[in-house]
């Protein structure tokens, strides 16, 4: 039924359900997993008359900081999925709009099912904060999974 399922994690306590009912998923359909990570951008705020002296170096250490976390996250869901003898790729990107790099991922990996976590935010929090998932499913042209 499905194939290739694409698990986009961030490494909160939301993803990894999310990835545990993934994995399970994957194994019982003998599909294939491709474990996203999107890293967020450097962004700095300077108000007037602030300035930050040499934002080219707290860029890198951001870079490489956000990028070690990551690989941390997705090496660790791939090592997960090689116990449960499931094949597994891994995708590392960065994007201010996390929600719009999964779907191009999922369009470019052909997965055919998104599985992913969610915060379970109502109300105001979820107006105010907005949701990467709800906007997955928004947009998605393929079968979205919500693990709470």
């Amino acid at each position: 039924m499905y194939t290739n399922i694409l698990l986009p994690t961030d490494g909160s306590k939301p993803a990894a359900k999310a990835i545990k009912q993934g994995i399970a998923l994957a194994k019982s359909l003998g599909s294939k997993l491709t474990v996203l990570n999107v890293m967020p951008e450097f962004q700095m705020v300077i108000d007037e008359g602030f300035v930050i002296p040499n934002i080219d170096t707290l860029k890198k250490r951001f870079d490489e900081q956000t990028a070690k976390q990551a690989r941390k996250i997705v090496d660790a869901v791939a090592a997960d999925a090689k116990t449960a003898r499931i094949k597994c790729d891994t995708i590392i990107d960065q994007d201010a709009h996390p929600y719009e790099a999964i779907l191009k991922h999922a369009k470019k990996t052909k997965c055919d099912l998104i599985v992913m976590g969610s915060h379970g935010r109502t109300g105001l929090a979820s107006i105010l904060l907005g949701s990467e998932t709800s906007k997955v499913l928004t947009h998605s042209k393929i079968p979205v999974l919500v693990v709470r």
